[in-house]
């Protein structure tokens, strides 16, 4: 979900752009003291909870750092183009802020209406986070991340256990009551007006516990393995850009999670990327800058031939349109800059010299 108002959620937390994990933990708590719709008059309430709304969203995806760096490198419109009202919100800590003193149920019912179970009540019946995210770094060559390529990786995983079927219990064997909640999934704890309920460590939501293990996976429901994907990187990705495979990370709780791929660029030798842009620097030799002509440039291409007009000055800088890297969302291709060095012999035949010296007579320099 996101807000109508598209807010920037440093501006909602009133925090900078730079800030700590901890100063927007501390802020989120402080907002959430202030607008929490149990502590404002009744006529307040329905504003009390929008703001409180959107305070939650904003730390959602400022206290994950996939999500946060996303939404710093492209606006609102990279969470919403890769992250649905659940993702958005999936795996947020909101509970560490508090501490003991826990949540309650009116922190439940504001984010019931997102899809959302903010704490993990563990209610039967209720959605059970599932699955483990996979962090994976995949390093490039400058030329792919401008083409983009089709690449296998190879990551061990846990899958989930076919001799269960992810359930950890041995097959033919029963389930039995928790006896850690009593068979309800979850456990309260609570704090002056706010009172958390939490999923249950032990049996984890379901109020059941398995009577004898799995034994290939030893009742955790799953087995390590490795694993293979093909992965599509688009032409344009640099280091930093991150790809999200959803459904390929670790199997837990019932579900797979997602596998999120770091992209890293290695230096290149002959070029230097600025955004979608490339610098290169090419040697002319002196009578060649002094006369003009064509020169040899490369590019992701190949060499092409270039034009450079006589008198061309050391340090000369030409651009060639479109042959830089294309942006990821504007799907328009940067340029290339060429820097000209100029190459003087640092050896003159005697013949050389006495035509140099002509020369320089001619201009009167010397």
């Amino acid at each position: 979900m996101t807000m109508s108002t598209q807010r920037d959620y440093y501006d909602i937390l009133g925090v900078d752009k730079s800030a700590a994990e901890a100063e927007i933990k501390k802020s989120y708590r402080k907002l959430v003291m202030k607008y929490h719709p149990d502590r404002v008059a009744e006529d307040k309430k329905k504003e009390a909870e929008e703001k409180f709304k959107e305070i939650s969203e904003a730390y959602a995806v400022l206290s994950d750092a996939q999500k946060r760096q996303l939404y710093d490198q492209y606006g609102h419109a990279g969470i919403d183009s890769k992250f649905s009202t659940e993702d958005i919100f999936r795996g947020a800590d909101f509970s560490s802020i508090f501490g003991n003193m826990g949540g309650g149920s009116i922190f439940e019912d504001l984010f019931s209406d997102l899809g959302f179970d903010i704490f993990g009540s563990g209610r039967r019946g209720s959605r059970q986070r599932g699955g483990e995210d996979l962090q994976y770094q995949v390093e490039i060559t400058l030329e792919e991340a401008a083409k983009g390529l089709e690449k296998t990786i190879s990551f061990p995983h846990f899958m989930q256990c076919e001799r269960c079927k992810g359930s950890g219990a041995e097959p033919g064997s029963k389930m039995k009551t928790c006896a850690y909640c009593q068979g309800r999934g979850a456990v309260t704890s609570g704090f002056g007006f706010i009172s958390m309920q939490q999923t249950c460590p032990q049996c984890r939501g379901k109020g059941q516990v398995i009577e004898k293990a799995c034994t290939a996976c030893m009742g955790t429901g799953r087995i390590k393995k490795n694993k293979s994907v093909k992965v599509t990187i688009p032409a344009g990705v640099d280091t930093g850009s991150v790809l999200r495979l959803k459904g390929e990370g670790n199997f837990a709780h019932g579900s797979a999670g997602d596998l999120y791929l770091h992209i890293k660029v290695k230096d290149h030798p002959v070029f230097k990327r600025q955004g979608v842009d490339i610098r290169c620097r090419v040697q002319v030799n002196m009578t060649r800058a002094a006369l003009g002509g064509e020169i040899e440039v490369p590019t992701f291409d190949g060499k092409v031939k270039m034009k450079i007009p006589s008198g061309t000055q050391p340090g000369t800088v030409f651009r060639l349109k479109g042959k830089g890297v294309i942006d990821l969302r504007s799907k328009r291709y940067g340029d290339e800059f060429v820097r000209v060095e100029v190459k003087i012999p640092a050896r003159f035949s005697s013949k050389e010299k006495k035509l140099l010296t002509e020369f320089a007579e001619l201009r009167k320099e010397l």
